[in-house]
């Protein structure tokens, strides 16, 4: 990719702070009577799309220590562990948990903006082990988590004074307003600002506790694809779309429209990027992190009442990865999105009323 299409590209993921133009009507969703002739009032009555969370997105890591210490770094805490060792595999559910967070202290399936770190016992003492950030060719496909913060160049400094690595600073290139702070495995997180960097130029402390977990970026094959399954499948909704055809690309924001407008304060938003013309060559496609070699792993959508909602899936006809009803683990189910990432579909327990984990 030359550097004039990376400086658009980056110029175009910070622009999605500012108000959205108009959907165009190539891609603007279908009614719901249109969509499905048939009533959907008996599914309706028992799982509501509206109350969805874009829960959490799931990276596997090398080293659970180095990355947690990061993550913490942050300003992100352990929530969630569970710990497989008849599986020889354990899990860090890291989110924001302070009282100044967006969903401090609810319970793990309750909450957005949560990063799952999936460790396979053995990997930290494997000097030859290496993840797939998803940004290198031909295993392109996750892009970056993003966080967003208090003042920029002050979090962004702390960071570096810590010792990690940057894909980009803010110094770097034309875009000095958003920046790519690299994690252990070498994962891309990028940082971005809940206020204009001539606000915050001269302001030299960074409030943790404040920060969000704001979105994750995937790339796609196919947008008008990709947008229907978001929508009409799984519930959310577009909430910004930055074209840059000049440039032969486009970002889609999605979202659930409870958690609030589309803003660098909010959390659990869906990041599509879409290479304009993938669409049509037959043997194109994206690495989903799971086939080798293997990185990012889901994203991951909590319901209301999970069997309905999987019931419902199942009328819309979804690819299955794994249906609640395979294996033995009962209380989870994996669907496949257009690119064949995969979707996890937890029960949201605070809305269920019951314990499912």
């Amino acid at each position: 990719m030359n550097s004039s299409r990376i400086v658009q590209r980056l110029r175009l993921q910070a622009s999605h702070l500012q108000p959205s133009r108009a959907i165009g009507a190539r891609l603007s969703p279908p009614s719901t009577s249109q969509r499905h002739p048939r009533s959907l009032a008996t599914m309706a009555a028992t799982t509501d799309p509206k109350k969805y969370k874009f829960n959490h997105s799931m990276i596997r890591v090398k080293d659970p220590r180095e990355s947690v210490k990061f993550y913490e770094l942050l300003g992100m805490s352990v929530i969630q562990k569970f710990e497989f060792p008849e599986a020889k595999f354990d899990l860090y559910f890291m989110a924001y948990d302070s009282p100044k967070a967006k969903s401090g202290g609810n319970n793990f399936t309750d909450r957005e903006g949560i990063i799952e770190l999936t460790h396979n016992y053995g990997t930290e003492a494997d000097a030859s082990y290496t993840v797939n950030n998803g940004n290198k060719e031909p295993h392109r496909g996750f892009g970056h988590t993003c966080i967003s913060v208090d003042n920029i160049q002050a979090a962004c400094k702390r960071i570096e004074d810590a010792g990690y690595m940057f894909q980009k600073k803010l110094t770097d290139g034309r875009m000095r307003h958003i920046a790519f702070v690299l994690d252990p495995d070498g994962y891309w997180v990028e940082v971005i600002g809940q206020k204009s960097i001539e606000e915050t130029e001269n302001v030299t402390t960074t409030d943790v506790q404040t920060y969000r977990m704001n979105h994750t970026m995937i790339r796609v094959k196919d947008a008008e694809k990709s947008l229907k399954f978001y929508q009409e499948v799984l519930g959310m909704k577009l909430l910004k779309e930055n074209a840059n055809p000049d440039n032969g690309f486009t970002l889609f924001f999605l979202g659930y429209e409870q958690s609030g407008p589309h803003s660098a304060d909010r959390e659990g938003l869906l990041e599509l990027t879409w290479n304009h013309g993938t669409e049509k060559d037959e043997n194109f496609s994206y690495h989903n992190g799971n086939d080798q070699p293997q990185g990012f792993g889901h994203i991951c959508i909590s319901v209301d009442n999970l069997d309905a909602a999987c019931q419902r899936l199942e009328d819309l006809k979804v690819n299955w990865k794994k249906r609640l009803t395979d294996g033995r683990m009962k209380n989870v189910a994996f669907v496949l999105d257009p690119d064949n990432y995969w979707v996890e579909i937890v029960e949201n327990e605070k809305l269920s009323g019951k314990s499912n984990f």
